[in-house]
């Protein structure tokens, strides 16, 4: 039996994660999203942006990694894309993303992990809104620190979620670094945790095989942290179920 082959998307080709002298355009993803899928023995597969046949690429999969980025589009919900603090949108990305979400929550059997603009993407594509940026709607902004890099934060979640019962934990202390939240939950939502000012920090879907959204960012602290890891090795568990589920006879 083979390993899981985890899906983790990449970044836009207009998102700046590589420098080089010879190209202006990449797909890629920060490597901890790998290393945290390879200690959970699955085998990771980069899904580049722009691919429109989510079926197509589904079929390869048994599990998926949204990961985290720029912003969506606020055009994508119905925001305001004139907030000087919305980050350049890769068009493509959202596209392409959003596409295989909804396929994936169509589908109901897959296992998805999304993180951070994963769980952003996650909103908008089952029908919710954003707020484009927290400062605006707080005072205080404690998801990011002052060079608005990571920030440790803590965070509430329900005793009875899905993330409680992987994680083992209901208070958790998560690596953050995000400007934008959720606004509108969308109606197949529920929230599943919030940090102390009272922003979504957790969506599950009711009904779904597996399904976690994460706002902050476990593949940060998952080597040295074994409850964020827990959401790693929970998909890839699930995953090989899946698998095993899908092989003839």
């Amino acid at each position: 039996m083979r390993k899981p082959a985890i899906g983790i998307t990449t970044g836009g080709r207009s998102e700046e994660y590589i420098k080089s002298r010879h190209y202006d355009a990449f797909f890629s993803t920060p490597a901890p999203y790998v290393d945290a899928v390879r200690r959970a023995g699955g085998l990771p597969l980069l899904i580049p942006s722009g691919e429109d046949d989510p079926a197509r690429i589904l079929s390869l999969l048994d599990g998926v990694v949204v990961t985290g980025g720029t912003d969506i589009d606020p055009a994508e919900y119905g925001g305001d894309r004139w907030n000087p603090h919305v980050l350049p949108a890769d068009r493509e990305r959202d596209r392409g993303e959003l596409g295989l979400l909804r396929r994936l929550l169509d589908e109901g059997e897959t296992p998805l992990l999304c993180i951070c603009r994963g769980l952003q993407a996650l909103n908008v594509a089952a029908g919710g809104t954003l707020h484009e940026h927290i400062p605006d709607i707080r005072d205080e902004d404690i998801h990011r620190n002052e060079a608005g890099l990571w920030a440790l934060q803590e965070v509430q979640v329900e005793p009875d979620s899905l993330i409680a019962g992987v994680m083992g934990l209901t208070q958790l202390h998560t690596s953050s670094g995000h400007h934008q939240a959720v606004k509108a939950v969308a109606p197949s939502l529920r929230v599943t945790a919030r940090a102390a000012d009272g922003i979504i920090e957790a969506l599950e879907l009711p009904g779904h095989a597996w399904l976690i959204a994460v706002q902050w960012h476990p593949e940060v602290t998952a080597e040295r942290d074994p409850s964020q890891q827990a959401l790693f090795d929970a998909l890839v568990a699930k995953a090989l179920e899946r698998q095993q589920e899908r092989v003839p006879g």
